[in-house]
């Protein structure tokens, strides 16, 4: 059986292989404390993440990966790439278990320099033990902690900017093994990459808002017009309506897919933060309480902005229909009228039709009668012996005959 499994590998499903790996696509970098854990995030897209990784680690690198683990000046270093982004993390062990902040290291300075201007995060962690440990000497300003891992690790935060523009983080092991600590420190540093991400999408909804009012004002105003708009000016509020509908379908191509990543990103944050399973550390408040209560304004901000922009969308679609209906009706009763007109028309020429075919009938007859007299005066000349009654009795039926005759074929020639 394991043979013909063996012949037959080459004869599966081609993405099989890729589909499965997928499971160990993104590991974590696993470690003891005390260390130092720089993580950066660059907007950018694929292109732009080989470019940089190509002229910082040209030396066995798979572009078609999705995620590498090197070293650079001895230090693990991870790259890994996203659909809208890229993160560069490295670890810095010591022997030293008081750690406190530090910059970062030179040889990741100068790689990453020309990068800075697209760079949406960057975190410092310090991994240490809990022995000796004194809070004051990380200058936290009303700090936030929690009990992670179900107590088996503390971690603190103020989450503010540092004047190297860092967000600092402590995370003391009690309990933890290098791979559950690695994973742990993980899930923070996603958390704040994933929250930085959803926000993007702020910017966009404070520009849109004062848009979206113009487009409201415009509606109002559209609707008034359309209650009380005739025939004559209903070409002119429909070019009206057809303009604006343009313009709302323009700004949300524009913004739907910042407002669709941003809900997938606030929900990989709230997944992130349930995987903490934090606890309280005295009467400080959790990290997860200050996340969720500072974040989640942008992103029901950003989501009502979305809402608004679909409802403005569909109130215009609807107007849009209103008019077109409304113009619709208005055609028909004139189609309608003209019909009736037709008819009319059609009904006074039947009319005058049947009047002219009688008059024609008798002036017919009597130009027949005329003619059959001057026959009868021209026999009576010529001395044919035929009295009047003889030839009003041969006479009679002759005009009958030809008027039925003449009736007929002006009926014939009416139904063809």
């Amino acid at each position: 059986m394991l043979i013909q499994l063996q012949r037959g590998h080459s004869r599966m499903h081609p993405l099989r292989k890729n589909l499965h790996n997928e499971l160990h696509a993104r590991p974590s970098l696993y470690f003891d404390e005390p260390a130092h854990v720089f993580h950066l995030a660059f907007l950018g897209s694929d292109q732009e993440c080989n470019t940089f990784l190509l002229r910082c680690f040209p030396d066995n690198l798979d572009l078609n990966a999705t995620q590498g683990i090197t070293q650079l000046d001895g230090h693990a270093l991870k790259w890994e790439r996203h659909a809208e982004f890229f993160t560069l993390t490295m670890v810095v062990t010591s022997s030293r278990g008081d750690l406190t902040w530090t910059t970062l290291p030179e040889a990741l300075a100068q790689k990453v320099e020309v990068l800075l201007p697209v760079l949406i995060n960057s975190m410092q962690i310090v991994v240490r033990g809990e022995i000796d440990l004194d809070l004051s000497r990380y200058d936290f300003k009303d700090p936030c902690g929690s009990c992670v891992g179900g107590g088996d690790a503390v971690v603190w935060s103020d989450f503010r900017l540092s004047k190297d523009g860092n967000n600092h983080m402590l995370f003391i092991n009690r309990h933890l093994n290098a791979y559950r600590q690695g994973r742990m420190i993980r899930r923070l540093l996603e958390i704040e990459t994933y929250r930085m991400m959803a926000s993007l999408s702020l910017t966009t909804a404070q520009t849109l808002s004062p848009q979206l009012d113009i487009y409201e004002k415009t509606l109002v105003t559209l609707s008034e017009r359309n209650a009380v708009v005739d025939g004559d000016n209903a070409k002119a509020l429909l070019a009206d309506i057809s303009n604006l509908s343009a313009q709302v379908v323009s700004s949300s191509a524009k913004t739907r897919h910042r407002f669709s990543a941003t809900q997938a990103y606030a929900q990989l944050v709230s997944e992130r933060l349930g995987e903490l399973r934090e606890s309280h550390v005295g009467d400080c408040q959790r990290l997860g309480v200050f996340i969720e209560r500072r974040f989640k304004p942008t992103v029901r901000y950003c989501s009502a902005t979305e809402q608004r922009l679909e409802h403005l969308a569909k109130s215009v679609a609807n107007l849009g229909d209103l008019l077109q209906a409304r113009v619709q009706v208005e055609m028909e009763e004139q189609n309608s009228e003209i019909l009736k007109n037709l008819n009319a028309r059609a009904d006074a020429q039947i009319k005058i039709q049947h009047a002219v075919e009688g008059l024609s009938i008798i002036a017919i007859t009597y130009y027949l009668l005329s003619l059959l007299k001057l026959g009868y005066s021209g026999l009576h000349l010529l001395g044919v012996p035929l009295s009047q009654r003889e030839a009003l009795v041969v006479a009679t039926p002759l005009a009958i005959a030809i008027l039925t005759l003449i009736v007929l074929r002006i009926k014939k020639v009416k139904e063809h």
